[in-house]
């Protein structure tokens, strides 16, 4: 049987890990594949020393590869919604598979990429979309099958993950860290998309739509980072029993879809909230398996180029199987797919952890408890700091509450009414809270 001939667009970190590992396992992954692959060109605008190309057909033009037509199946790993879109639109209109590391062009643009797909009677696949070599896709939308899923939660940026780490472990400021994170090489030098929550809303957009059978809706996704996380929050969560997360959750409720990115205390006795560093991990739980742990590497060179490799050897095993029988790529088939509402935020149902800095008088904690509970929110847990900051002249102390679970409109306007109190010194800090159970 003849070979199978790939080409990889991109020679960057995940483009020379891929070279690398077909290079070193090829005979392995042959005999899984039935077929050997074969790097038949390779599309980068510039040779990377991380891998060697000598021997292998290199284009500058990526676009030479999409139209090659002896290339079966195109590996696009050039990252960004704009080139790589155009790109795997024309491989898909050539009638080549495509395989995908590209988080944001298959959260943003996967609806369009996916139907397109449908009508060629091709594959687009994209395991290295999502928490690097953690085969997390092919877990829910296979593994998974029998199962309604209820919810899952994850740590799917392991930037956000380090930093919150080393405040943790370190009692480090949220800046030092992150300077360190970016001379590392674990976070850019523009780091929004990892910080901001904007990297995992793509991810969470993805497992969802795989998890409840909905079309994409990135731009549905509440984010929030974690740049407002102090030590003292960190410190206040240890106290309290938790640790503090930048979670991915999405949940089916009787109301529609949460899909949600934003800090979060987690009970410490979480194996989640025992995932340290830049490792990613991801929690799921169905009504028939229960709740399931996948943990592993998020990024880097060879963990994304084994999902890569792995998509590739998917598609190789399917290449003689009839398109209408082979895993749809949303986990549902496309004409079953759930119109479900994705909730906003103010919707949303969770606990609150609460930090308020307040003038050190008689009677304030009475009144900010008279508040909440004037909204149904009762106090689950309660800190009051002794007073040590002088602000104009004035004693300052603070009170950290954890409250019970309550709609987040109502969280808002009990926030509204403390933030209104002449005692509060500044605006009330919110972190929700979540126990995973």
């Amino acid at each position: 049987m003849k070979p199978v001939k790939i080409g990889i667009c991109g020679l960057g970190t995940v483009g020379s890990g891929v070279v690398n590992v077909l290079k070193r396992n090829g005979l392995e992954i042959e005999r899984r594949a039935g077929r050997e692959i074969e790097i038949a060109q390779i599309g980068a605008r510039r040779d990377n020393p991380a891998c060697d190309t000598s021997g292998f057909n290199v284009s500058r033009d990526i676009f030479d590869v999409v139209r090659n037509p002896a290339i079966d199946v195109v590996v696009e790993l050039i990252g960004g919604c704009t080139i790589a879109r155009e790109l795997v639109l024309e491989a898909i209109q050539n009638g080549k598979h495509v395989v995908t590391a590209n988080k944001a062009l298959i959260a943003e643009h996967g609806n369009e990429i996916f139907e397109l797909a449908q009508a060629k009677g091709v594959t687009v696949a994209f395991e290295a979309s999502v928490a690097g070599g953690i085969p997390i896709i092919k877990s829910v939308r296979e593994g998974l099958a029998a199962n309604s899923i209820h919810w899952l939660a994850g740590i799917i940026n392991g930037t956000g993950n380090f930093i919150l780490t080393e405040m943790r472990d370190h009692g480090r400021t949220f800046e030092d860290v992150l300077a360190e994170a970016q001379e590392l090489g674990y976070a850019e030098a523009d780091p929004t998309f990892d910080v901001e929550g904007i990297d995992a809303a793509h991810k969470l957009t993805i497992l969802a739509s795989i998890a409840f059978g909905i079309p994409l809706q990135f731009d549905k996704a509440f984010t929030e980072g974690i740049g407002a996380i102090s030590s003292e929050d960190v410190s206040n969560a240890e106290d309290l029993g938790y640790r503090i997360k930048h979670l991915g959750v999405t949940r089916r409720t009787e109301k529609g879809i949460e899909l949600r990115v934003h800090p979060t205390l987690i009970p410490e006795k979480q194996l989640i909230a025992n995932v340290d560093g830049v490792m990613n991990a991801i929690l799921v739980e169905g009504d028939a398996v229960g709740p399931t742990l996948y943990y592993g590497a998020g990024a880097g060179a060879e963990p994304t180029a084994s999902s890569v490799i792995a998509d590739i050897v998917d598609v190789v095993r399917a290449l003689t199987v009839d398109p209408d029988n082979r895993v749809p790529h949303l986990a549902f088939q496309p004409d079953a797919l759930s119109d479900l509402k994705i909730l906003p935020i103010e919707e949303v149902e969770t606990a609150y952890y609460l930090r308020i800095a307040i003038r050190d008088k008689v009677g304030v904690l009475a009144k900010i408890a008279t508040l909440l509970s004037d909204q149904g929110i009762s106090i689950e847990a309660l800190i009051q700091r002794q007073p040590k900051e002088q602000v104009k002249g004035e004693t300052v102390a603070s009170i950290i509450i954890v409250t019970n679970r309550v709609i987040e409109k109502q969280m808002n306007h009990a926030i509204s009414e403390i933030e209104a109190l002449c005692e509060i010194v500044e605006n009330v800090h919110r972190i929700r809270v979540e126990s995973l159970d």
